[in-house]
C-alpha cells in the first residue's frame, strides 16, 4: 500500500472519505469506525456509529458468556490470538495435576510457533514498547492505536534496518503525538523509553522524511496547561498566561521558537502580574529550558504588551 494513501488516513485503515461536505466550513468530512469529522475544521458531525466492544450472550437466565475483545492495532496478531488458561477450566473448575501438566506443554509449543518469522517477532517487540512508552506517558487509546499504526507502516516501508527496534518506537509515540498536536517533547518519550535522545531523534526524522507525516508545529500555549500544573500556578494565571501566548502567536513572534521556554516566559510574566515573583530559575527547569531563554522571551512579551 502506498505511504501515502496510509497517512491521507490518518493513521486508521478504516478511515473513509465521504462524498459529504462539512456543515459548518464545506470541507472534506472523513468517517473512521469512532466518529465522522471535518479535516479542516475539526467539527464532530457523528460519533460512536457502531459499538465495537465486546459482545455477551446468555445461554441461560444466570450465566452470561464473553466472545472476545475487539480487533485492535496494538497486537501483532490484532488481539485474535488464543491464550490457553493454567488452573481452571471455563467452567471454574479446578483442573488435575495431569491436565495442567498437558496445558503446559500445549503454552510451550504455542509459544514457540506464535511467530511465522522474525519480522512479526520484531513487530510484536516493537508494539508492546509502544504500548509501553504510551502507558508511561498517560496517552489515550486512539493515540496509542496511531503510535502502533505509525510502527507497522515503519517497518512496511523497511525503516527498521540499522535503527533500533526502541528508538522506532519511541519515535512512533512521539510522532503521532506531534501530528495530534500534544505537548511532548523529545526528552518526555526518550526517558520512559530508555533510549538516547538523540536516537530517537534520528528516527523520527527518517519517519518524518520517508512517510510523510502530517506533523504540526506545537504552539506555547499547548505547554501552558502542563507547566502551570507543575508550578501550581493559580487559575488566574493559568489564564493570563494562555491569553499573552495566544497574543503572541497572532503576532507571529512565536515562529521558530522553542515553545516549552516561551511558555514558561508567558506563565512567569503572569505570575508576575497577579502579585507572584518566582525564581526564573525554578520557572526554567520547569520547561527544561535555561533562564537566558525565559529572560529573552518575556522581553518580547513585554515589547508585545507595551505595544
Amino acid at each position: 500500500m502506498p505511504t501515502s494513501d496510509i497517512y491521507a488516513r490518518g493513521f486508521d485503515e478504516d478511515v473513509q472519505t465521504d462524498g459529504n461536505q462539512c456543515p459548518e466550513c464545506g470541507g472534506r468530512v472523513t468517517t473512521n469506525v469512532q466518529e465522522t469529522v471535518c479535516e479542516d475544521c475539526g467539527l464532530v458531525i457523528d460519533e460512536q456509529r457502531i459499538d465495537h466492544g465486546p459482545e455477551w450472550r446468555s445461554c441461560n437466565s444466570e450465566e452470561k458468556e464473553r466472545t472476545g475483545g475487539p480487533v485492535t492495532v496494538a497486537r501483532h496478531d490484532r488481539g485474535l490470538s488464543t491464550e490457553i488458561g493454567k488452573h481452571t477450566d471455563a467452567a471454574g473448575n479446578t483442573l488435575s495435576g495431569r491436565k495442567r501438566r498437558q496445558l503446559a506443554r500445549l503454552r510451550r509449543e504455542q509459544s514457540r510457533g506464535r511467530f511465522q518469522s522474525k519480522a512479526e517477532r520484531n513487530l510484536a517487540h516493537g508494539l508492546g514498547e509502544v504500548r509501553r512508552i504510551s502507558s508511561a506517558l498517560g496517552l489515550s487509546e486512539s493515540l496509542r492505536d496511531q503510535a502502533c499504526q505509525l510502527f507497522r507502516s515503519a517497518q512496511s516501508e523497511d525503516l527498521l534496518h540499522g535503527r533500533s527496534i526502541e528508538a522506532v518506537a519511541a519515535a512512533s509515540v512521539y510522532g503521532a503525538c506531534r501530528c495530534s498536536g500534544r505537548s511532548q517533547t523529545l526528552d518526555d518519550v526518550a526517558v520512559p523509553a530508555r533510549v538516547e535522545q538523540s536516537r530517537v531523534k534520528n528516527a523520527y526524522q527518517t519517519l518524518n522524511a520517508e512517510l510523510g507525516l502530517p506533523a504540526k508545529p506545537v504552539q506555547p500555549s499547548a505547554f501552558v496547561p502542563r507547566l502551570a500544573d507543575e508550578l501550581a500556578c493559580p487559575d488566574e494565571a493559568r489564564r493570563r498566561a494562555r491569553t499573552l501566548a495566544e497574543r503572541a502567536e497572532d503576532a507571529g513572534v512565536t515562529d521558530g521558537v522553542h515553545p516549552a521556554g516561551f511558555a514558561a516566559a508567558c506563565l512567569y510574566a503572569a505570575l508576575c502580574a497577579c502579585g507572584r515573583h518566582p525564581l526564573k530559575t525554578r520557572v526554567a527547569e520547569a520547561a527544561d529550558v535555561s533562564v537566558q531563554t525565559v529572560r529573552t522571551h518575556q522581553q518580547t512579551i513585554t515589547s508585545l504588551t507595551t505595544e
